[in-house]
């Protein structure tokens, strides 16, 4: 018999209107608890379609499933709405509604919570794509995963496959900022604003959910999207970070000069690449000229919601 401490966890997972991916996870997850010892597990999807799509798939489920309508637009709001409904759970174990846990994906990122005691333990995520990926696209390096030894700390967190302590949220106040809902960039902001107030996240190799890349994210023009994308969070998470007038001031003043120069050096490198046949100059160039206009556009208030929809979505209201 194990002498460990028996910790209530909630498995969250955030929704919109992927039915398929949604019961192929909820599938998976059977097995997933059952490799994890001296646990209580619940799991709780709160479904960001204000009609409560979610709702058939979740009653049909091989596991329990506690269904919330969470109708403010973003995934900040629903991020919150799980952290919301497990107040009494030690631990949230965040996976998004189109990945694949991989067995002793839950185990593994208890464990290292268990050893190591910290706020919160991310887990990899597995690119897993839909067709073949065309080379250009490979070297820009959109695509690209990190992975780090276990327990190694982590300075910047995503939130698909994230373990967090309730209790130390709770003390810290730290949430997601549903400013950025629509945006992105929320996990980042979080992470980092725990990291102010003492917080530490590690890295767990061994936790692994895989994410299908669909054949509409394989293509030049989503690429640079993200490039653009990513450009414009960071000038926006820093300015949403920094704590005055002046410290905001500087940041505007660093992305209106850098990002113009990203621009120029990126498109340089990319029109050197192609005249010289040399595929990560061409792709890695114009992917820095993207992130660098999205940096300017930042830097004059402009947020790129990458994941915007039709405004007559948000006053639907939920049924039942």
């Amino acid at each position: 018999m194990s002498g460990a401490e028996h910790l209530a966890v909630v498995v969250g997972i955030p929704t919109y209107r992927r039915p398929e991916k949604l019961a192929e996870l909820l599938a998976r997850l059977p097995a997933r608890i059952d490799e994890v010892a001296d646990c209580s597990v619940r799991v709780v999807v709160v479904d960001n379609d204000p009609a409560g799509s979610a709702r058939d798939v979740c009653a049909h489920s091989p596991v329990p499933v506690v269904h919330h309508v969470e109708p403010t637009p973003g995934i900040a709001a629903v991020r919150n709405r799980i952290l919301a409904e497990s107040q009494d759970a030690d631990l949230v174990a965040f996976i998004d509604d189109d990945e694949r846990p991989l067995p002793d994906w839950l185990a593994a990122l208890v464990s290292t919570w268990r050893t190591h005691r910290t706020d919160a333990v991310m887990g990899r995520v597995i690119s897993v794509f839909a067709q073949p990926v065309d080379p250009w696209l490979r070297e820009t390096g959109v695509y690209r995963r990190r992975e780090r030894v276990t327990g190694s700390a982590v300075p910047v967190a995503a939130a698909g496959n994230l373990l967090v302590d309730v209790r130390q949220l709770r003390d810290r106040s730290v949430r997601f900022d549903e400013r950025l809902g629509l945006a992105g960039g929320e996990d980042t902001l979080f992470s980092r604003l725990l990291a102010d107030r003492g917080g530490r996240i590690v890295w767990c190799n061994e936790s692994r959910a895989e994410d299908e890349v669909p054949a509409d994210r394989l293509t030049r023009e989503w690429a640079m999207r993200r490039a653009y994308n990513g450009g414009n969070l960071a000038t926006q998470v820093d300015l949403l970070h920094a704590t005055s007038f002046g410290e905001r001031g500087l940041i505007r003043l660093k992305s209106a000069v850098g990002g113009p120069a990203r621009i120029a050096v990126g498109l340089a490198r990319h029109f050197w690449g192609r005249l010289t046949g040399h595929l990560t100059h061409d792709a890695r160039g114009l992917r820095t000229a993207y992130r660098g206009w999205g940096m300017t556009t930042g830097s004059f208030g402009h947020l790129h919601e990458h994941y915007e929809r039709p405004a007559a979505e948000s006053t639907t209201q939920p049924q039942g």
